[in-house]
């Protein structure tokens, strides 16, 4: 388990969704065989250079991982916001913006994508950070989503995602396992918060287990003050184990 491969040249796929094109960002192993898919969700900043190396890092463990651009409606393909006020202030506002429901046809898309792959297994995961936490928690709704890590999801407490979400409240509708991870020192999601995900969570008698530790916003980028490699190196360890366990090894066989 977790035996590291080498990987194909990131490429670009470019996927029809009911609110336009999407572009997803592929990485998969180079070798020969078939592994599980997974939807790897990024930041409000879309596809940043830290987004890519987990990309990179999660296709060397025997996944073809699909990164979505979350604002493909309103930027045009390939945009990166920058890690300063202008492209947190952009990213927030679309945040906003953009409806729930769009996310939900946006994931769906992608996990079809995976699917149909000829080197893909058929069993599906998925991954984010921020508001790609609580996008893989959106995706986590979907049947076929077997296993799901959230990281420090924001605005599931506070119900905010887009136009209103219910993702809190659809809890129940989560049937595989499911791994949170939270940062104790983290101002979007405060202690308040993070309880009342819990006890959802154990309200409908989720699978899930749940993990905080005492780091900021952010600590899984690799890039910036708030940045925790050793805890990050711990972390990868849980979310390959999840999904190695729940999704399989394919044909990765070391």
């Amino acid at each position: 388990m977790g035996v590291a491969m080498i990987i194909k040249e990131h490429r670009f796929a470019d996927v029809p969704t009911p609110t336009g094109t999407m572009r997803l960002h592929v990485l998969e192993p180079a070798a020969p065989g078939r592994y599980p898919g997974l939807v790897l969700y990024s930041e409000i900043y879309q596809i940043t250079a830290p987004v890519r190396r987990m990309a990179a890092y999660l296709a060397g463990h025997g996944f073809i991982v699909a990164a979505p651009e979350v604002y493909h409606e309103f930027e045009t393909a390939g945009t990166v916001l920058g890690y300063d006020k202008i492209g947190t202030d952009r990213g927030n506002d679309l945040k906003f913006t953009k409806v729930t429901a769009a996310h939900d046809s946006d994931a769906r898309a992608a996990l079809d994508y995976l699917a149909a792959q000829p080197n893909c297994t058929g069993r599906l995961g998925a991954i984010g950070i921020c508001l790609g936490g609580h996008l893989a928690w959106r995706a986590a709704l979907q049947p076929d989503v077997l296993a799901t890590a959230c990281f420090y999801a924001t605005d599931i407490h506070s119900k905010t995602l887009g136009k209103g979400d219910d993702s809190l409240a659809r809890a129940g509708d989560i049937k595989g396992e499911l791994l949170c991870i939270w940062g104790r020192q983290d101002p979007h999601i405060p202690l308040e918060g993070r309880n009342l995900i819990r006890a959802r969570l154990e309200e409908v008698g989720a699978h899930f287990t749940w993990h905080e530790f005492n780091a900021a916003h952010a600590f899984m980028r690799d890039e910036g003050p708030r940045y925790d490699p050793a805890l990050a190196h711990l972390c990868y360890g849980l979310v390959t184990e999840l999904f190695h366990r729940r999704l399989g090894l394919g044909d990765l066989n070391g």
